[in-house]
């Protein structure tokens, strides 16, 4: 089975375009080369997507080879195949990892257990914020936020196909 999806870098230091398409090439097991241009949300930064098809749960290896990289900001997407949710992973350096369910549509799926647990929390007084908050950090919220500026600065870029075999 094969599972496809994107990889948006939205914005890395020169120097650590190379070693992410090193990193990302050991895990779909087929060289990278992805094509870098100039990310006018971050002066000196470069970024790149990457669309990619290799086996499933390969956007959660590729965001935890790249999670912690310093000055890098990405998202990773996988598409549902039969038996696995989509998934969507967001990295910045202030706010760190973010991952989540996705629909088809894209849009953020979040479990019954976790709004029952949000509701919960916010009735009973157990959190410091609102319920408002509380499902904006359930939907990445704030990653959003951070990354949108990057996402539009973005619009017209190229992008490369990666078809991993094997």
């Amino acid at each position: 089975m094969s599972a496809s999806g994107v990889l948006y870098v939205h914005s890395a230091p020169p120097a650590l375009c190379p070693h992410i398409e090193w990193a990302v090439a050991g895990i779909v097991g087929a060289p990278v080369s992805m094509p870098w241009v100039g990310q006018p949300a971050a002066p000196g930064a470069l970024r790149a997507e990457l669309t990619w098809q290799a086996r499933p749960g390969t956007a959660g290896a590729i965001a935890s080879a790249l999670a912690g990289w310093n000055r890098l900001r990405f998202e990773v997407t996988e598409d549902s195949t039969p038996g696995c949710d989509g998934v969507r992973h967001c990295y910045t350096p202030d706010l760190g990892l973010f991952s989540a369910m996705t629909g088809a549509n894209g849009d953020i799926m979040v479990s019954e257990d976790r709004l029952r647990s949000v509701m919960t929390l916010v009735s009973g007084g157990g959190a410091d914020s609102s319920l408002e908050d509380e499902l904006g950090r359930l939907l990445g919220t704030a990653w959003d936020n951070e990354l949108e500026p990057f996402r539009r600065a973005a619009d017209g870029a190229p992008v490369r196909w990666l078809n991993a075999t094997g």
